[in-house]
């Protein structure tokens, strides 16, 4: 009898399918307010390099992020927060840790957002 060779487990998805991209605002003054909030939220190299890191997984990232950065783990935490806060990022309780993954809606917004100006 042949054995099969074990399959490799799948990447863990910590987050749900992307909602799809919300419609630009046709009033300026709303996408003024919408594009200001998202580049506040990106106003940091820090927070930056996160999404630029959850941009290149399509899985789960936690500890990952802390690794990669020059920061304390706590100043990383509150980074996520903010990215999260501005609806750039997802997390989700995984055990001990929270898994974090970018929010491609958000990012479809933004740019359709510099697009616009």
């Amino acid at each position: 009898m042949m054995r099969r060779a074990a399959t490799p487990a799948p990447a863990h998805r910590c987050c749900p399918p992307a909602a799809p991209a919300p419609r630009i605002p046709a009033d300026e003054a709303t996408q003024n307010v919408q594009l200001a909030q998202l580049c506040k939220a990106l106003g940091h190299p820090a927070r930056v390099s996160i999404l630029r890191t959850l941009l290149r997984r399509d899985t789960c990232v936690a500890g990952e992020i802390v690794e990669g950065l020059p920061l304390a783990q706590s100043t990383v935490s509150q980074h996520l927060k903010q990215l999260k806060e501005a609806g750039l990022i997802r997390g989700e309780v995984s055990g001990p840790r929270i898994c974090y993954c970018v929010e491609p809606s958000a990012v479809a917004l933004i740019k359709a957002l510099i697009t616009a100006l």
